[in-house]
């Protein structure tokens, strides 16, 4: 079942009121956003299950210098969530205005006003309204006083940890796809549309689908054997370059190159989730164009083994 999603907070269909929703960025949607989504959903399994996040993600209105970091954009994160069950989305609009509302008027209008939520839940560190003003305490009082339950879910730990959004980005950027993955429950993607590039991969005898990484977190650049999961919803093994193909001087932007195994046709246009699972080897300047083919050679075949094992 695919969930709803609600951009307008102010105009809420009377299907979507009454639900009972987990409150977050979601960046990423690892398994510490799954327990606190099941932890709700076993609290009250009579109701809706829903989920109250923002886009954009509040760090990049309030630190627009930062570099790209985000796990997943809205769409990725809309898959993830739909797939943890969860019924209905409200994916509040992040701006100016909205960043500067109190805490008590986001609960008394948002939470209760527009979404008429049952039962809310969120992390310990959960904190909201104009200039972080509301904690989790604010909210357990206000939210009794509405008559809304409230949960606090304790952060979902391993041996080294609570998982975390800012965890995962170490690992990819570190360049561990595989522990990153272990920590999502999936391979991490990125998605993106298909841009036209210069051809050179095509001319090397490995044509590629070029997406920018755009908003997206930069992993450790270099090799990666990889996923494509195209726009029609077929999957294809392939292998991918992360970085800024310093053997041909190619500037300073890093970008996403894919070659599609056994591939044939037109995907300029199309959007492409690729997800990552092993990281062949780091970012590297070769002396020659054939020295590059040949290695880009190896590197498909390497990754067509590891695929396929």
């Amino acid at each position: 079942m695919r969930a709803q999603l609600h951009t307008d907070w102010r105009n809420i269909p009377p299907e979507a009121r009454g639900a009972v929703a987990a409150l977050g960025n979601f960046d990423g949607v690892h398994l510490g956003h799954a327990h606190l989504v099941h932890t709700l959903h076993q609290t009250r399994p009579e109701a809706p299950l829903a989920v109250v996040t923002f886009e954009p993600h509040p760090r990049e209105l309030f630190r627009p210098q930062d570099p790209p970091f985000r796990l997943t954009l809205s769409e990725e994160r809309f898959s993830a969530l739909s797939a943890l069950g969860v019924q209905h989305i409200f994916q509040l609009q992040f701006d100016d205005a909205f960043s500067e509302m109190p805490a008590e008027r986001f609960i008394d209008d948002v939470l209760q006003g527009a979404f008429d939520l049952k039962h809310i839940a969120c992390g310990h560190d959960f904190a909201f309204g104009h200039r972080r003003g509301g904690n989790t305490d604010f909210l357990a009082e206000r939210a009794t006083e509405l008559g809304m339950g409230f949960t606090l879910v304790p952060a979902f730990c391993d041996a080294g940890g609570p998982y975390s959004s800012s965890r995962i980005r170490r690992l990819l950027q570190d360049g561990y796809p595989e522990r990153a993955a272990s920590e999502l429950g999936r391979p991490w993607s990125i998605r993106g549309v298909v841009q036209h590039g210069d051809k050179r991969g095509r001319l090397l005898g490995f044509p590629t689908a070029n997406v920018s990484l755009g908003r997206h977190l930069e992993p450790a650049r270099g090799v990666y054997a990889t996923t494509v999961r195209t726009s029609d919803g077929s999957a294809h093994f392939g292998v991918a370059n992360i970085g800024r193909r310093p053997t041909i001087n190619d500037g300073s932007e890093s970008r996403l190159e894919v070659n599609l195994f056994d591939f044939e046709g037109d995907l300029y246009g199309q959007t492409i989730s690729v997800a990552l699972h092993s990281l062949l080897r780091g970012e590297k300047k070769f002396e020659s164009l054939d020295a590059l083919k040949a290695q880009i050679g190896r590197d498909a075949e390497q990754a067509r083994t590891l695929l396929t094992a």
